[in-house]
């Protein structure tokens, strides 16, 4: 049992108000909220030893290089990555995906076939449409079903001989769906295909493991995971970052430069040029830290808690839809109301105190599949109640009533 109450006294800004109510933070599928525990590692980096890694040999140079790589091997062993190298600092989600698409473009060919799923964040698309324009590989797409599932049967009928990559999120941001991507790792591997999984809506409430999935690339965002903004990991394994070649140019991921020739870095400096997010990635180490003592077990049974109770009280409302009804979710409800815009609702919402996302959620594919122009999405963080989701029903019946 998690003592909801006393976690709440961890994040400084859920004892704020909106509009003259106290806030309820139902868009954590956005950016989860940050502990005072983490906002105090922040302060004391910029406080205490503020400087520039790997370069120096003075003490807050080290003090700095110290808690960064420590850091790395914090999300080393979060992730269960075999070697610290293989993972890698990003800014974020869409930053790790665009290094993968980068380093691809030199080992594609023409009439080579890519795979996304239809249930993919435009980060997870639009990258490797760009590539296929820039080798031409064919993108190909595994269909969804009106629950919000993945045709799994239709997968097996367009992975092949000529599959390089495979690339799947998780959780849909947009839906809340866990996809079974261990299946689909399983498939691609008996085709030799590389597999990148878009892990930024899962790190929030399950703990992956890189090794038992044996997926190839892994990538994540930290401010989902209750650390930073601009900040993220991209976990590789070992063989394929020493395929791919440098996604930038500049300082740190060189071994050596002259006008003539330069040499690239061991991994994983290899991949990160220029001067890092050195405060994100300490605080970054300091967010896994926090979210392992709640415990992923006791998170993810209590979201589930969240997502029972919430769902209950919204199936009673007249003429409300929920859109991603599938039996394997976590704690996201996309919905809309009869043919009221959903971003009304939102803005009534939000005059009551009550932070919700509306529109297409960067995944307008999913919309035009239910040819809707966007949802209501409210999304659970373990530090919500089923007192705000009370209020949050009476907020929007409130709302429903004055729009109709």
């Amino acid at each position: 049992m998690l003592d909801i109450q006393n976690i709440r006294k961890d994040f400084p800004i859920l004892n704020r108000e909106v509009n003259g109510k106290p806030l309820i933070y139902f868009d954590n599928a956005a950016t989860s909220q940050t502990p005072q525990q983490v906002i105090d590692v922040i302060v004391d980096y910029y406080t205490k030893y503020n400087a520039n890694i790997h370069r120096g040999v003075h003490s807050l140079s080290q003090e700095a290089t110290d808690a960064y790589e420590q850091a790395r091997q914090k999300i080393q062993s979060h992730f269960n990555a075999k070697h610290s190298h293989e993972i890698i600092f990003t800014s974020g989600t869409t930053h790790g995906i665009n290094l993968v698409a980068n380093g691809f473009a030199s080992l594609l060919n023409d009439g080579d076939e890519i795979i996304v799923s239809a249930l993919e964040h435009h980060s997870n698309i639009v990258p490797w449409q760009m590539l296929c324009e820039k080798t031409g590989a064919k993108l190909k797409v595994i269909p969804m079903n009106k629950n919000g599932e993945l045709v799994l049967s239709d997968f097996d009928s367009i992975l092949n001989e000529n599959t390089k990559l495979v690339f799947v999120n998780h959780i849909s941001n947009a839906l809340g769906t866990i996809n079974p991507i261990e299946t689909i790792i399983e498939k691609a591997h008996t085709v030799g295909a590389a597999v990148l999984v878009d892990g930024a809506q899962s790190c929030p409430h399950i703990k992956p493991d890189v090794e038992a999935l044996d997926v190839d690339f892994y990538v994540c965002s930290a401010h989902k995971i209750c650390g930073p903004t601009g900040v993220g990991m991209l976990y590789g394994k070992e063989e394929w970052l020493k395929k791919l070649p440098p996604y930038q140019g500049g300082g740190e991921m060189i071994a050596e430069v002259s006008f003539e020739k330069t040499t690239y870095a061991d991994l994983p400096h290899k991949f990160e040029a220029g001067t890092p997010n050195i405060c994100g990635g300490i605080a970054f180490g300091a967010a896994i830290d926090y979210m392992n003592s709640i415990g992923f077990d006791n998170i993810a049974n209590y979201e589930n808690e969240l997502l029972e109770y919430a769902t209950n009280q919204l199936q009673c409302i007249e003429d409300l839809k929920i859109y991603g009804t599938s039996n394997n979710k976590t704690s996201v409800i996309s919905f809309n109301v009869g043919n009221i815009h959903p971003y009304d609702i939102g803005t009534l919402l939000d005059k009551m105190g009550i932070a919700v996302r509306t529109g297409h959620h960067c995944a307008q594919p999913i919309m035009d599949f239910y040819k809707i122009p966007g949802t209501i999405r409210a999304s659970f963080m373990f530090y919500n109640t089923k007192e705000e989701i009370d209020t949050f029903i009476a907020a929007l019946k409130k709302a429903i009533m004055m729009l109709s």
